[in-house]
């Protein structure tokens, strides 16, 4: 970890999100920029131990190296981060870590995999493999939809300028549902640029009303936070204030520069589904 730059005391004063950059000519694993999750959290009121389990699923678009002749190869990146790992990775060191790729000269698929999971592992502090796929191995990978319910059409009136958990409501009638909307929207605490994308939310409990629900999640359209901060408030709101028995939340963020984050949070689910939706 030596090399990597690491912000638990100050972040993210040294964050390299909207600062100008060069971008690399080569590969440099110091590029990488990473976060404390345990400070993170403690801005949102978590802490140990944590009432939920998952990952963070990204994928980068974008990727290229060079064979040993020079020839280049293109791929796409993906890989896990566990939601336990002592630190993020800040997505745009890892998009210019990743663009020093692009000149550098490796043996093989094989050996560029194994240099980013060792990279990845090293700066967030846990197990990480990496996975590419090529043009080939992705030729049929098919949309997905999220299952259950939409609430996008439920009626909605808000004036909350922020995720405020005091709209969310139950009913003492328990079920077991799958709700999803298209309508996540939120902004990066550094530059203020919108993330968008879908959430779907599985619980089994107390039936949640599903316009409060519509209502707190649009609370998020100003909200300056990280994918990953965004999904584990969403998830401990509802646990707080719903009280389900069993709860998932999994958001499927649009890529950004090449690279999208999906968190997912369970505190009965081992395992992210595998999904790819419309917008991604």
């Amino acid at each position: 970890m030596s090399d990597v730059t690491d912000t638990s005391a100050d972040e993210p004063r040294d964050i390299p999100l909207g600062r100008h950059t060069e971008y690399a000519d080569g590969y440099d694993r110091g590029l990488l920029f990473t976060l404390s999750r345990a400070d993170a959290r403690q801005r949102i009121g978590l802490a140990e131990p944590l009432p939920f389990s998952g990952v963070d699923q990204w994928t980068a678009w974008e990727l290229s190296w060079l064979e040993p002749d020079g020839r280049p190869v293109v791929a796409v990146l993906r890989f896990e981060v566990p939601a336990d790992s002592e630190r993020l990775i800040e997505s745009k060191s890892l998009k210019l870590y990743l663009n020093g790729f692009a000149m550098t000269h490796f043996d093989d698929a094989a050996e560029v995999a194994a240099r980013i999971s060792a990279d990845l592992g090293d700066a967030a502090g846990a197990d990480i493999q990496a996975r590419l796929a090529t043009a080939a191995d992705s030729a049929s990978d098919d949309i997905d939809r999220l299952p259950g319910r939409c609430i996008d059409d439920e009626p909605l009136s808000l004036d909350a300028c922020g995720p405020d958990p005091s709209l969310l409501r139950r009913a003492r009638a328990t079920t077991h549902e799958k709700l999803h909307s298209h309508l996540l929207r939120s902004l990066c605490p550094v530059t203020g640029q919108p993330d968008t994308g879908s959430i779907a939310i599985e619980y089994r409990g107390p039936r949640i009303d599903r316009a409060a629900l519509l209502a707190y999640l649009v609370g998020f359209r100003q909200h300056r936070d990280f994918h990953e901060l965004c999904v584990e408030r969403i998830f401990g709101d509802l646990l707080q204030c719903c009280e389900p028995r069993e709860l998932t939340v999994h958001a499927f963020y649009n890529r950004r520069g090449g690279i999208d984050i999906n968190p997912f949070r369970s505190n009965v689910l081992e395992r992210a589904p595998a999904l790819r939706l419309w917008r991604q």
